[in-house]
């Protein structure tokens, strides 16, 4: 939920470089940075300790109180930014930004649609895209949204969502452009035959005119080849009489 608050224990580390990275994460641990009004302190994160503070129901959007050392005080803090191995999929690399509870803060908050099967245009065949997945927003750290949820149930065909007919929650604004498109239905695509050009259509004439001179000259030659067996055939007969008469 939004709001929620989760324990983060790290470490400081003095040692830098790529080296000591490889080292960290053969050992478990996520290499960062915490970001705050002073200095950024160079931090390791055990993989484990990360993935079950970034897990909870507020994702991404929880606010952690990290302790460094185990020194007992903490620093409410949010994660920026973070960095994931391409190949194997974990966590490489995470950055954590201090925050000020009192003080508005930009989000990025994902945009759920719902109803997509129950809606007309989809049920006509339409297909419904949501080309925005993401909205910003501005907010308190702890009111900021876990995502915010839309209701598609009855677009039609050709219907467009867009930002500013989202409604943003409680503590929270939106700060992207209203007129940018979250959702729509387009109609199914047809294939379109292009029609042909006229060298084409030549082409296809010439193609049957030689086609039909090809079977007229066949049917030619077959009622040539027929004529000339039945002209073979009478002196056959006449032959075969004459010996008959001379026996």
């Amino acid at each position: 939920m939004a709001g929620e608050r989760t324990k983060l224990l790290v470490a400081q580390r003095d040692k830098l470089g790529s080296a000591e990275t490889r080292r960290l994460r053969s050992q478990g641990l996520v290499p960062g940075v915490l970001y705050g009004s002073g200095e950024p302190v160079a931090i390791s994160i055990a993989e484990r300790e990360l993935r079950r503070a970034l897990t909870g129901s507020a994702g991404l959007h929880a606010i952690l109180d990290v302790e460094i050392d185990g020194k007992g005080s903490t620093h409410a803090s949010i994660l920026k930014e973070y960095q994931v191995d391409p190949v194997r999929g974990g966590v490489t690399h995470v950055d954590l930004q201090e925050v000020r509870l009192d003080r508005a803060i930009t989000a990025a908050v994902s945009v759920h649609l719902l109803g997509g099967e129950d809606a007309p245009g989809v049920r006509e065949g339409g297909v419904l895209s949501q080309p925005l997945r993401e909205v910003n927003v501005e907010a308190l750290p702890l009111e900021v949204p876990e995502h915010i949820e839309v209701d598609v149930s009855g677009l039609e065909i050709g219907a467009t969502l867009r930002i500013s007919d989202l409604t943003a929650p409680e503590g929270s604004t939106l700060l992207d452009d209203p007129e940018m498109v979250v959702a729509t239905i387009t109609a199914p695509t047809k294939e379109v035959v292009p029609e042909p050009t006229e060298e084409e259509l030549a082409a296809l004439e010439a193609e049957a005119a030689e086609g039909e001179e090809g079977e007229e000259g066949e049917a030619a030659e077959g009622e040539a080849a027929e004529g000339g067996a039945g002209d073979s055939a009478e002196p056959d007969a006449d032959a075969s009489g004459d010996k008959t008469d001379e026996g």
